[in-house]
């Protein structure tokens, strides 16, 4: 089940004339307003999804949680979202993406203003909250195909980086969300997170436009046929790595420093945001870069570098060492985000809905294991080492497995003229 060769691509900017390759430049090829849009979607949208991991030292501190339960507390989301971005990506080839964006930033906005008005009191509570965050969570599987559709082949990979560079919202969270909680409570912080969540979701309806050229909507069991072929579940398994290390360190890493270093929940924010800055970043120079030297070759620098580095993590018994690791790590799996997704759309081009929300639901669940695991960890060993350990030893088995299939890719796989896989 092969891609269309992409030799010829409609292009919306140029009112439907039809052109070859190379006759666009990036910012011509497409719809700005809808990039725009798409970013900032799903800009704010990560900013709720992970907003109790620097909520959790006040969470766990007034509801008395254990180091599983504050782990589970973050990790639920992130399960949650991977599970809900299959959905999301079935709606998006149903009803386009821009219509069920706007469901689901109302669900969320719905959700937190309902826990700010009625108040967070058990832990059952932050898991009932987290299952709602998880709709946030799943904008993955709308923001990307919402982009992704207004874009030839040999401008994918920036594409994708750039609205998926909306994960920088974890920054956002982690910069203000210890800080207001010290001043107003950390309760109130879900209250005042609805105002940017409304606005996002307005600026969304007036920009965001579905791109002209989708796909019809197809049979259900149609959805599924990519999960029939194994390189869907390989594209799968490196995002699980990728994608799950950056979303599951930047949930983790507030309850890290604090536990680990002793720093205050605001000085630990301030330290994660550091660290996630760092992998939103690159993401849409991974996806550049993975343009220019292929996907391929872009993975495999990742996992050899996030392996170093994460194995490297129980190792630092001072701060700045430990600071320096987490950057590389996230550098190199915000390098990574990218380039999976430079080459998702050159394999299922034709399925890009579904495969952005199995392959985002697969980065969920990578996110849970890592998050989960640091607190299971914690409570069972008194160490947070054998995670990381076994993180990095799922960079490394990708890594193997990358070798093992990139030369079946590039001899089967019909990319456009000029786009390395």
């Amino acid at each position: 089940m092969r891609p269309p060769s992409w030799r010829l691509f409609y292009c919306p900017s140029h009112k439907g004339r039809t052109m070859t390759k190379g006759q666009s430049s990036f910012w011509s090829s497409g719809h700005w307003p809808t990039l725009v849009a798409a970013f900032l979607y799903f800009d704010l949208a990560f900013m709720v999804w992970v907003i109790l991991g620097p909520l959790a030292p006040a969470i766990a501190g007034d509801l008395g949680l254990t180091p599983a339960q504050k782990g589970l507390m973050v990790a639920v989301p992130t399960l949650a979202g991977a599970v809900l971005r299959v959905g999301n990506g079935l709606l998006v080839d149903r009803i386009g993406p821009k219509r069920s964006g706007a469901i689901s930033q109302a669900i969320v906005i719905a959700g937190l203003f309902t826990a700010w008005l009625l108040g967070v009191h058990s832990f059952a509570g932050t898991l009932a909250l987290g299952l709602i965050l998880g709709f946030a969570g799943a904008s993955f599987a709308i923001a990307l195909p919402l982009a992704s559709r207004w874009y030839p082949p040999e401008h994918q990979g920036k594409a994708m980086g750039l609205a998926g560079m909306g994960n920088s919202g974890t920054v956002l969270a982690a910069l203000f969300a210890p800080g207001l909680a010290a001043l107003f409570g950390w309760n109130m912080v879900l209250g005042l997170a609805c105002i940017p969540l409304t606005i996002a979701f307005a600026l969304y309806l007036l920009m965001a436009k579905d791109a002209p050229d989708a796909p019809a909507p197809r049979k259900l069991p149609d959805y599924f046929e990519p999960l029939r072929t194994a390189d869907a579940w390989w594209l799968m398994a490196f995002y699980a790595v990728t994608f799950g290390g950056f979303v599951g360190l930047a949930a983790s890493l507030p309850i890290y420093f604090t536990d680990r270093f002793g720093l205050t929940p605001v000085a630990a924010g301030y330290c994660t945001a550091a660290c996630v800055f760092a992998g939103s970043l690159v993401r849409p120079m991974g996806g550049a870069l993975a343009d220019r030297i292929g996907g391929v070759r872009a993975l495999m620098i990742v996992f050899v570098a996030a392996a170093t580095a994460l194995a490297g993590v129980p190792q630092a018994v001072a701060l700045p060492a430990a600071l320096a690791l987490f950057v590389a790590a996230m550098l190199a799996l915000g390098v990574g985000n990218g380039a999976v997704f430079q080459l998702v759309p050159q394999r299922f081009s034709a399925e890009i809905g579904v495969m952005t929300g199995l392959v985002g639901m697969a980065g969920g669940v990578g996110g849970f294991t890592l998050a989960a695991s640091l607190g299971f960890a914690r409570q069972w060993t008194g160490s947070y080492a054998p995670a990381f350990h076994f993180f990095a030893g799922l960079a490394v088995a990708a890594l193997v497995a990358l070798v093992f299939v990139k030369d079946q890719w590039r001899r089967s796989w019909t990319a456009a003229e000029g786009v390395r896989i």
